[in-house]
Parts: C-alpha cells; sequence; structure tokens
C-alpha cells in the first residue's frame, strides 16, 4: 500500500509539471536574446520587447532606444528580430508616438536589415533583402487597422524573420531639452492560425518623364491580375513634390470601380477602403499619378532623390491563407487605351491646405525595387494624438454660459478666434401653428425677431463679445463660419441661406425665395443647415425638412448640383435622408458628412461628387440623430434625439473615431439635462459646445484624462471595466502609472502568470484533488494498520512516507503548505500561491475575442458598420 501512496505521490508531481508548463507562455516562444534594452534613463516605459498576453499571444514592443536627432528631417532605423521561430501573425498594431515630435513611422518585414547596430541612419537602407510594409503611422492620418481574422504571416520557412522601424523626425524643435526618443509601435503577434493572411500589391510606374514647365503629366499604371481572388482594405499612395492626386481603380468588365485617390501631399499613411472591393481572376488593375511640371528648368525622372519622382499605389489586401501570397507588384501600363475611359475625379487635384502639407526635404525619399532587393524610405504621419482615447468628455460645470438668457438655441458654430457663435430664435418659437400644410409659414405677422440672434461668446468666460441679426429672421436654424469669418445662416420660415458679416445691416449674398418653399435650383423647403467648403469655397446646403437632398453651389451662388432623395418605405438606403439636419466637412478625407436625423445615422459623401462613401450607425444613437461635427484629426462628435415611447436609449453626446465609426465616449450635462440638443461643435482641443432648442441653453464640455473605472458600452449593456492594460498602455507609452493602479494591475497580472489563458479557479482544482484523494488515502490506510498493528503501525508508516509527505508540510506545523513544496522546483515564483486572489477579476471579456474555430470560407467577412424644431 505504502508502494501505491508513492506511485500516486510521482503521478501528482507529474501532473503539477504538467500544469506548470501553463505558469509562462512564453516558454512556447523562443527566449529572445535581448531581456532587457539599454534605454535612455529618460525613457521610463517597459524595456522587455516581448511581453505576454496569453497561452499563443504576445505583444512585441518596437520602440526606438532612446535617441535625439541632430537636425530636422532625420530618418532613424532601428530593426528587432521575431521572437519566436515558427510562424506567427500579426494582427494588430498600436503606436507609441506624439505628433509633438514624430512626423511619422513605417514598420517593415524583411530578413536582412541594413545594419546590426542599435540604430543607424536610415540613408543606409531599411534592408537589404525584400521588405514589405507593414504598418504606417503619420500626423492627422487614420490609423491602419486590420480586419477581423486577419493577420500579417511572420517567421517560420517563409516569413520575415525581422522587423524594422524607421521613424522620420521632421521639425526637431521638440527636442531642445535634449531629451531622448523612445517612439514606436507595439504589435499583437499571435501563433493562433489566421483564416485571412494579408499582403501588400504594389503599382508602380518606372519610365515617367515630366518636361519642364508642362502643366498636366499623367503616369498610368495597369496589369492584369492572374491570382486567387484577393479582398482590399487599406491603400496608399506615394509620389514627391510634382505629385496632385494618386487615384487606384478595378476594372471589371469596362467598368471602373475606385479604390481610393488622394493627394500624395498629404501625409502618406494606408486610408482604408471605403466600399469593399476584390479583385478575381481577370480582373485590371489600374492606376494614374497626375504631376506638374510647372517650376522645373529640366526634366524629371523617376527616382530616389528629391529633385526626381515617384509614383506608387499600395494596396492593402487579404486572402484565403491556403492561397495567400504576400507580396505582389505591378510596373507595366498593359493597355493605355484603356485609360481614356478613366473617370474623370482621377484628373482632378485635391486641394491641400499649406498645413497639411507633408515635410519632403533633402533625399529621404521613397525608392522600390521589383526585384528580390528592396529599400523603402518615405515621410508620412499619425493617429496618436488624432485618436486618443484616453479621455473623458465632461461638462464644464463652472462656465456660465449656461445661464445666458436665450430664445430657441439652433445653430452654432466657432469663429476663425474660436470664439462660439450662437445662433437662437430670440422670442419666436417653431411650434404646431407655424405652418400648413404646404410648409407656408403661418405668423408672418409676429414679423422678424427683434432681438439679436447671432451672439459672439467669449469661450472662458461666456461673455457676449458682439451680436447682429436684428430684425432679419423668422426662425432660425442652421449655423456655419467660413474660412474669411462669414456667417452662413438658414431660415426654415424664410426657406432662405444668407450669407452675412457681423456689422453689415445688409446680407452679402441670399439664397432661396423669401417665404416661398419649392424644391427646385431656386428654391429650398425649410433648409436646415449650411457648410463651406474651406479650399474651393462652394457652399453645401442641406433642403431639409421637406426636401430630401443636399444642395451645392458655387461660392457666389451658382447651382452647381444636388443628390439625395426622400426614404423609401422598408430600411432607408443610401443617398437617401428623412431630414438631413446638419452638415459637417472633413477636408481631410474631401467628404461631407450629414446628420440624417429621422433616419437615425450618419451619411458621408465625397464632397466634389456627391458619391455615397460610409454609413455610421450604432444602436446607442436610437432613432434620430439631430446633429454632427467634425475635428480636425479624426473626432466625430454627435447628438441624438429624444427616445420615443418604449426606447432605451437616452438623450447623450457620442464621441467617434471618424476613420473606424466606432463610438470612443459618450457624455450628458451636470447641470440641467438635455432636453432637445439641436445642434453641436467642437474645437480641435475636445472642447465640445450643445445648444439645446428646448432647454434654450449651451452647455460647454472639455476633454479630461479617463479614470481608471470608467463605464463602457458594449452592444448596448454597460457594463463596469476596470482596464488592467491601461497599465502596460501607460508603461509602452512613457506614462506615469498611479500607484493604485499598479497594485491592481500588478495583482491581476500575478494570477496571469500562474495560469495566463485558463481558469485560474480550474488549475487550483486540478492541483488540489489529488492532494486530497492522496491524504484521505493515507489517513484510510493509517487507521487500518492501527488497528491491526496497533501503535507499530504509526511509525512504520511514517517510516515509508515521511519523506515525501514532509516535503508538504510547512515549518514547525503539520498542515499542507504548497508555497513551500512548489518553491523547490525550478523556475518557481511564490507569487503564484502565496498570494491567490480569491476576488477574481472585474474586467470584462470583450466578446469579439472569442477564439472558436471556424469553418474555412471563401467570402470575405461582412465590413464593420459598424419633430421639428
Amino acid at each position: 500500500m505504502a508502494g501505491l501512496i508513492n506511485n500516486l505521490l510521482i503521478l501528482m508531481l507529474v501532473f503539477q509539471n504538467s500544469c506548470l508548463g501553463f505558469r509562462n507562455p512564453l516558454s512556447v516562444f523562443k527566449r529572445y536574446k535581448d531581456t532587457t534594452r539599454s534605454f535612455s534613463s529618460e525613457c521610463l516605459g517597459n524595456n522587455r520587447p516581448v511581453i505576454s498576453l496569453g497561452l499563443t499571444d504576445v505583444a512585441l514592443d518596437i520602440r526606438m532606444p532612446g535617441v535625439t536627432p541632430k537636425q530636422s528631417d532625420t530618418y532613424l532605423c532601428m530593426s528587432l528580430h521575431l521572437p519566436m521561430d515558427e510562424e506567427a501573425y500579426v494582427v494588430d498594431f498600436r503606436p507609441q508616438a506624439s505628433m509633438d515630435t514624430v512626423h511619422h513611422m513605417l514598420l517593415f518585414g524583411c530578413n536582412v536589415p541594413s545594419s546590426t547596430d542599435n540604430y543607424w541612419d536610415c540613408d543606409e537602407g531599411t534592408c537589404t533583402d525584400k521588405s514589405n510594409i507593414l504598418y504606417a503611422w503619420a500626423r492627422n492620418a487614420p490609423p491602419t487597422r486590420l480586419p477581423k481574422g486577419v493577420g500579417f504571416k511572420v517567421g517560420g520557412e517563409t516569413g520575415s524573420k525581422y522587423f524594422v522601424l524607421q521613424v522620420h523626425y521632421g521639425d526637431i524643435s521638440a527636442f531642445k531639452d535634449k531629451h531622448k526618443d523612445c517612439s514606436g509601435v507595439t504589435l499583437h503577434l499571435t501563433r493562433q492560425r489566421q483564416p485571412l493572411i494579408a499582403g501588400m500589391y504594389l503599382m508602380m510606374s518606372v519610365n515617367t518623364v515630366i518636361p519642364p514647365g508642362e502643366k498636366v503629366v499623367d503616369a498610368d499604371i495597369a496589369c492584369r491580375y492572374q491570382q486567387y481572388p484577393m479582398h482590399l482594405f487599406a491603400y496608399r499612395v506615394h509620389t514627391h513634390r510634382l505629385g496632385k492626386v494618386v487615384s487606384g481603380y478595378r476594372v471589371r468588365n469596362g467598368q471602373w470601380t475606385l479604390i481610393g485617390r488622394q493627394s500624395p501631399q498629404l501625409p502618406q499613411a494606408f486610408y482604408p477602403v471605403e466600399h469593399p472591393v476584390d479583385i478575381s481572376f481577370g480582373d485590371t488593375l489600374a492606376a494614374r499619378c497626375v504631376f506638374t511640371g510647372e517650376g522645373r528648368t529640366t526634366d524629371t525622372h523617376i527616382g530616389g532623390t528629391a529633385s526626381d519622382e515617384m509614383c506608387n499605389f499600395y494596396i492593402m489586401y487579404y486572402m484565403e491563407a491556403k492561397h495567400a501570397v504576400s507580396y505582389m507588384t505591378c510596373t507595366q501600363n498593359i493597355n493605355p487605351d484603356m485609360f481614356r475611359n478613366i473617370p474623370q475625379e482621377a484628373n482632378i487635384p485635391i486641394p491641400v491646405k499649406s498645413d497639411m502639407i507633408m515635410m519632403t526635404h533633402g533625399h529621404h525619399e521613397e525608392t522600390e525595387k521589383t526585384d528580390d532587393s528592396s529599400s523603402l524610405k518615405q515621410p508620412k504621419r499619425e493617429e496618436e494624438e488624432v485618436l486618443d482615447q484616453d479621455f473623458h468628455i465632461e461638462e464644464a460645470v463652472d462656465w456660465p454660459g449656461v445661464n445666458l438668457k436665450l430664445g430657441q438655441v439652433s445653430g452654432l458654430a466657432l469663429d476663425t478666434k474660436n470664439n462660439l457663435v450662437i445662433f437662437h430664435r430670440g422670442d419666436h418659437v417653431w411650434d404646431e401653428n407655424s405652418f400648413d400644410s404646404s410648409f407656408v409659414y403661418q405668423q408672418r405677422g409676429l414679423g422678424p425677431i427683434e432681438q439679436n440672434t447671432i451672439l459672439v461668446i467669449d469661450p472662458s468666460n461666456a461673455e457676449v463679445l458682439d451680436s447682429t441679426g436684428k430684425n432679419l429672421f423668422y426662425l432660425p436654424h442652421g449655423l456655419s463660419i467660413d474660412k474669411d469669418g462669414n456667417y452662413w445662416v438658414t431660415d426654415v420660415a424664410l426657406h432662405q441661406v444668407f450669407k452675412l458679416r457681423v456689422h453689415d445691416k445688409e446680407p452679402l449674398l441670399i439664397l432661396g425665395r423669401s417665404l416661398q418653399p419649392g424644391s427646385d435650383k431656386n428654391h429650398f423647403c425649410q433648409p436646415t443647415d449650411v457648410a463651406v467648403d474651406p479650399v474651393t469655397g462652394n457652399v453645401y446646403v442641406s433642403d431639409g425638412y421637406c426636401n430630401s437632398r443636399i444642395v451645392v453651389f458655387s461660392p457666389n451662388g451658382m447651382f452647381i448640383m444636388q443628390w439625395g432623395e426622400e426614404t423609401s418605405v422598408g430600411k432607408a438606403k443610401p443617398g437617401q435622408f428623412q431630414i438631413p439636419h446638419s452638415l459637417t466637412l472633413i477636408p481631410e478625407f474631401g467628404q461631407l458628412c450629414v446628420a440624417d436625423r429621422e433616419n437615425g445615422r450618419i451619411q458621408c459623401f465625397r464632397s466634389e461628387t456627391g458619391e455615397f462613401t460610409r454609413e455610421i450607425k450604432h444602436k446607442l444613437f436610437g432613432r434620430e440623430l439631430f446633429a454632427v461635427s467634425y475635428t480636425r484629426g479624426g473626432l466625430l462628435f454627435a447628438v441624438n434625439g429624444m427616445p420615443h415611447p418604449g426606447d432605451i436609449e437616452p438623450l447623450q453626446g457620442f464621441v467617434m473615431n471618424f476613420s473606424t465609426g466606432e463610438i470612443i465616449d459618450t457624455f450628458v450635462p451636470v447641470r440641467k439635462t438635455f432636453e432637445m440638443p439641436h445642434d453641436i461643435v467642437a474645437a480641435e482641443d475636445k472642447t465640445v459646445y450643445v445648444g439645446d432648442a428646448h432647454a434654450k441653453t449651451v452647455w460647454k464640455f472639455t476633454a479630461t484624462e479617463k479614470m481608471e473605472h470608467r463605464s463602457v458600452k458594449k452592444a448596448g449593456i454597460e457594463v463596469q471595466e476596470i482596464k488592467a492594460e491601461a497599465v502596460l498602455e501607460a508603461r509602452l507609452k512613457n506614462k506615469p502609472v498611479s500607484t493604485e493602479s499598479q497594485k491592481k494591475w500588478e495583482k491581476h497580472h500575478m494570477v496571469e502568470q500562474a495560469s495566463p489563458g485558463i481558469s485560474f479557479v480550474l488549475i487550483t482544482t486540478l492541483l488540489i484533488i489529488p492532494v486530497v484523494v492522496l491524504l484521505a488515502i493515507a489517513v484510510l490506510i493509517r487507521w487500518r494498520k492501527t488497528r491491526v498493528y496497533g501503535a507499530d503501525a504509526e511509525h512504520k508508516l511514517e517510516s515509508t512516507s515521511g519523506r515525501i509527505l514532509g516535503r508538504l508540510q510547512g515549518k514547525g506545523s503539520g498542515g499542507l503548505n504548497l508555497g513551500n513544496f512548489f518553491a523547490s522546483r525550478k523556475g518557481y515564483s511564490r507569487k503564484g500561491f502565496d498570494r491567490l486572489s480569491t476576488e477574481g477579476s472585474d474586467q470584462e471579456k470583450d466578446e469579439d475575442d472569442g477564439t472558436d474555430s471556424e469553418e474555412e470560407y471563401s467570402a470575405p467577412p461582412p465590413p464593420a458598420v459598424s419633430s421639428s424644431s
């Protein structure tokens, strides 16, 4: 029987060894040679490049090792070896950089970096073999996001073994204090096979010549696609100084479908393909770069220096894993005649404001080889400041503007000095008696509003700085301010749009016929809002309560075009409106977004053509979405409408990532409550103003640092979440972390170290059960032998099993001490058993993080979607 006990003990120890194998998931990866890095003491972030995220996943932190660029327009590179030998997949990127110091970053995958130094000047190149761009981050650009189930394959026999980070330090004025920079990117790597593999398709002109002084020169590229189907999800354009616009298309049966179009003078990150585009065998991929030779005195050729030019169109795609090809190129034009039918938009340069033009000094330009060696360098842009999600919008409770004496607040805007401008209705009210069934205003006898309807407010103390609009309007509605400070307003009673200045007694321009509703080029029907393009000066009017269209005029009021139609029965289709209520322009992307009020959604269109690009709709919006506002940098703000009876979605404001459409934050006022939030406007510093038509007030909201405990919405359900990853993220971003947050994270992390990815309760139970069974058997045997042999049995039992059981006993007691026993195991850390938490974690698991396998499929996953007054 004693032998049986010993065998049971041995089996238990073997089982315990197998369980401890789960303790450190990095044991399945090759140990990274450099466990610590020689960061400068000023770089206080994480100094371990590999961080466990579970059994199969790690975070790989790729950072500059504490550098100080000596001159502007410096390009520095560093490399990091893949921390495992076997095949892995990059499924997400998290930038660790600030636009204050970094102009752009590029991440390449290759097998032979150009240098083995800690970091090097990118003049030496990035890689000496074939390299692929995996990620681009740059100022004012949307982030690179991989669709779910898509990953870049690295490692193994065919994947890249090294990552090479290139950082462009544009203006180095931020380094006057000689501080060290550790900018970079954190990758999410997984060993779980991905059903879809990402790749890069490069279209590049190699023989274009731009004659001096030539106004327009086209560089055309076209290749027939002869691979398995691929699905496009992002694109990127690149030229040097002479490029005006780059466009890419799929041509199928003579039909041209836009992949992407962008100015190469904007920051050159990857932009999302706005509509899903698939490429099948036999399709033609076509691209055009439009150049100008003006300002040059000699021919300009394709090349890698600043005086040369380039024409590159990158396409990021995914394919089914079994057919995946990671890199493809096209450098020819198989059918020049086909470009006679290219859409006209490809020939129209995209206007770019001077402060958005990228920095392209010196010779740090992008070069590309189509054989087995390639070297890439280039200027680009950002997301972290742009899409910083570590903030929460809260009411500025000390702002006195909420107490202003106003009428129904219908419109808000910010002027060129960032003052708040309010458009209100004074003593007039829009009610059921205001219009007849033909939308003709019925209260003309009241005369125009005698109060000043436009107020200029100091944003800090709510002091009224200026006012205008007396005796001009009957029922004010929308307000916009152009780059020259002119006010553009709509009046739903007059059915007109006005352009005026603060101190002018008469409008500068009037669109529409006074008190005459209509739907032709010269009439509106209760127009709701105006937006003015800062580059072209074109005027966009949302028309309105009794029309369902967007009307475009030239700066002097000439009709250009219109689009939109009434919503059909059933689900609203793209381009259909049910009260287009609010407008906002997105100049960086050449888009106009519309709050489609009664359809409870945001629709976005190309501002030049009216082509539908996307819909943003969330359950939290409820049935109505009243107003929308965009701030340069990628944030979209909105307010919804009063819930209908039986609805649960509250009145609130929303902050969204424009690129993805996801809701980042929601907000409500503290003083008073929303009754009918009618308009919203946001500044670049995330200061937000909301005007309420029923509460007759304006709230000011400001951005505050997000608390560790925050309320998040998932699928319409509110839950409480403690973000353990906030501590990790803060370390990666070199941010200080509070002591309390640190302790909570460490407590949670200890449990994860004991058993990442596996239930702690399960492993503890599996370890304890054999011990309990063993003790029960021992007690039974001891009792039986005592009955049979008397006192001698006790000594005999202890002599046979005491040596083993003694290891399980704590010093000075006969109790079971797993901590002391396991401490003898190699590599054991006491944390797992000496400080086991019985509270568990209240961190909510993301429902989208499920790891259930799916059947193989060939179709692409669906794209993310993602009253009067």
